[in-house]
């Protein structure tokens, strides 16, 4: 890879020296006069390192710093001067500058610097690299669909995000929880802090305090060595509790309790211990019949539920499953060498009426299901489950046997008024176009 270099500096002769040396190195070398021609430069080209000089025709090269900086983050700046000013210097550095030298004095320094400033570059490209990949799999970009309900649903997500507010995600099994639970934390402050995932469904109760909490050496039969919990791993990150509807009421008071203290002990400890952590919940129960039930603390749901967000279900977006289910197919076509890239309408039918219990999850799985199946270039009708194309054959049955009564119940109304429209609009209760609608739809 080669790297760029851009030179600001009103000294032509000077300009002209230091490009030569730098392009025997190896660099692309562009140069400037002044500020603006700089600017214009450092827009149209991707610059890695900047040589500035502090004094030049339009401004200064100290406060040049702060605006490169501000604008091209992963750039490195190195200022140079005719003369050495040690505010100037401790400005600069303040302003983001990598370095300050002093023209004549320090040129032997300037080959090493410029490798030292590629390092630098090198590896905040690589961290920007990585968060716009943790961005495009984890934030909000990853939630697929743009009608209203989902809309609405990222929205909330988007203005709660960056607080360190607790968050309560609701909705049925398969509405994507935590893939909501990931995008708030990507986009919070504590993006690049963990984000630790636990399921509360799925331990025994003992087992899952030492999961969360944490347990000393001899706290119980197996327990060897000390053990860190999901709440020490989570600190100064996010801890997600999936399924918290479930958690055994026995521990509710001890997490209630680091919730609002932020303290914890690990089982068979007597030391206190701390952590800072945002709590993101998630359920598919009704926390209130819960509590009605006894089944659930009040203070433990007023304390997560600050902020609540109810996903809606996917026969809630039917609008979203061809976009849904074509993001599927293109993924899992790719992953098994298969050029399926469209769905057949009858197929595409069958997908957007069907009742979705398992909501996103569940058509994720059919779409797998179907391009493992599938042997054209288009997924198939044949391909998708037959429970699927059973279900949604009954529909579409139930919605025809629907409009034959509605389609007879016309004609005998017409039949009565003996082919008056506006009467037989009148006794069916309808609208005199709605009646032309109908008569056109059914023949």
């Amino acid at each position: 890879m080669k790297y760029s270099v851009l030179i600001i500096d009103d000294e032509e002769k000077l300009r002209s020296l230091l490009k030569r040396i730098i392009s025997l190195e190896g660099y692309a070398v562009y140069d400037a006069a002044d500020i603006a021609h700089g600017m214009q430069l450092i827009a149209a080209q991707e610059i890695d390192v900047v040589l500035c000089d502090v004094k030049l025709p339009d401004g200064n090269g100290v406060d040049t710093v702060r605006r490169l900086k501000d604008k091209y983050p992963c750039t490195e700046v190195i200022l140079l001067t005719a003369y050495g000013n040690i505010p100037d210097g401790i400005q600069a550095m303040k302003n983001g500058a990598l370095d300050y030298l002093v023209k004549g004095d320090d040129n032997d320094k300037i080959i090493p610097l410029l490798s030292r400033a590629v390092e630098k570059v090198t590896l905040q490209k690589k961290v920007a690299l990585l968060e716009g990949q943790l961005q495009t799999k984890h934030g909000f970009g990853s939630i697929t669909g743009d009608s209203p309900a989902i809309a609405a649903a990222i929205n909330l997500a988007k203005k709660v995000a960056p607080s360190d507010t607790p968050v309560l995600l609701t909705g049925e099994t398969g509405t994507g929880k935590e893939v909501f639970a990931n995008a708030i934390h990507y986009n919070s402050s504590r993006s690049m802090q963990p984000f630790v995932a636990f399921n509360c469904s799925a331990l025994s109760k003992d087992i899952m305090e030492s999961e969360l909490f944490g347990h000393k050496a001899g706290a119980f039969t197996g327990a060897a060595k000390d053990k860190k919990g999901l709440v020490e791993e989570a600190r100064g990150g996010t801890l997600f509790l999936d399924e918290i509807g479930e958690l055994p009421v026995e521990l509710q008071p001890k997490l209630l309790r680091f919730l609002e203290a932020g303290t914890y002990y690990r089982v068979g400890d007597a030391t206190e211990r701390t952590a800072n952590v945002r709590l993101i919940a998630a359920t598919n129960r009704d926390l209130q019949k819960e509590i009605a039930d006894g089944h659930f603390r009040s203070d433990l749901y007023y304390r997560i539920a600050v902020f609540g967000i109810t996903l809606p279900s996917l026969r809630e977006r039917v609008q979203d499953i061809a976009t849904i289910a074509t993001q599927y197919l293109t993924l899992y076509a790719d992953k098994t060498n298969k050029k399926i890239r469209t769905i057949q309408k009858d197929a595409l039918h069958c997908l957007q009426t069907y009742n979705w219990p398992g909501n996103v999850r569940e058509l994720k799985n059919v779409i797998e299901r179907a391009v493992i199946l599938e042997d054209s270039e288009h997924l198939t009708l044949t391909n998708l489950p037959y429970e699927l194309q059973n279900a949604v054959m009954h529909q579409d049955s139930q919605a025809m046997d629907m409009a034959t009564m509605e389609k007879q119940h016309i004609q005998k109304v017409l039949a009565y008024t003996n082919g008056n429209k506006a009467e037989a609009a009148r006794l069916l209760n309808i609208g005199i176009a709605t009646l032309y609608r109908k008569i056109d739809e059914y023949k």
